[in-house]
Order: C-alpha cells, then sequence, then structure tokens
C-alpha cells in the first residue's frame, strides 16, 4: 500500500492551491520541519506532502518519476470541474478494465493521472 508521495515545487503555493482545488485535499497537520511545504489530506490520510524544489524544465525522458495516479469518482462531474476550470487535460479509455482516465499537469508540470473504475460514483481523492 503507498502511504504518500512527496512532490518537489518551484511553486509551492500554486501546487497546493491546484491540489486543493482539483483533487478536493485539505492542508492539514504537518511536523515542525526546518524547511517549508505542506500535507494535503483526502479525509483524514496525508497523502501528498509537498516540498519546495528548484524550478527546472520537468523531463520524463530521464530515469524519475514519471506521475502519480489518484483513483476518483464521479468522470463526468470531474470532466465538468476541469472544462469550467479552464484545465487542458488529455483522455484515455480503457474498457478491457472498465476504467477512464484524465491526465493533468500541475502549474509546474508534474503529470497527474485520475482513474475512474465503472460503478464508483461517490467521494473524492
Amino acid at each position: 500500500m503507498l502511504d504518500h508521495v512527496t512532490l518537489r515545487t518551484a511553486d509551492l503555493e500554486g501546487t497546493r492551491a491546484f491540489l486543493e482545488t482539483l483533487l478536493d485535499l485539505k492542508p492539514g497537520y504537518r511536523p515542525a520541519f526546518g524547511f517549508p511545504g505542506y500535507w494535503l489530506y483526502a479525509g483524514k490520510e496525508p497523502i501528498v506532502h509537498l516540498i519546495p524544489g528548484r524550478a527546472s524544465p520537468v523531463d520524463r525522458r530521464g530515469e524519475t518519476i514519471d506521475h502519480v495516479g489518484f483513483r476518483l469518482t464521479n468522470y463526468q462531474e470531474q470532466r465538468g470541474k476541469l472544462d469550467a476550470l479552464g484545465i487542458p487535460y488529455s483522455t484515455m479509455d480503457l474498457p478491457e478494465l472498465r476504467e477512464r482516465r484524465l491526465f493533468v499537469e500541475t502549474p509546474t508540470g508534474i503529470l497527474l493521472e485520475l482513474v475512474f473504475r465503472e460503478g464508483e460514483s461517490s467521494g473524492g481523492a
């Protein structure tokens, strides 16, 4: 079981606001580390940690984590939310898995995959 993901970003506040809006994550308790950051919660669990990073282009060709996937519900609602916010995305349907996917990038270019399974219609990140 994956516990959390830590994302480095040159735009700490923008990335926090983006993930709060897109995934309904909420900032919560974070230990008093000697550097800034946020722990973003889905319910009672801190699933995304944000810490400062240098501004540099995202290059997925090298040895790195390519993207982070989130299981969500309400595909049409989420797609409408992206449209209303003017957030570009691409789609992928995998009927053999009974899944639909939306791909979006954070303001600094981190790729997020939003995965929706048929039959799951309520809840969030």
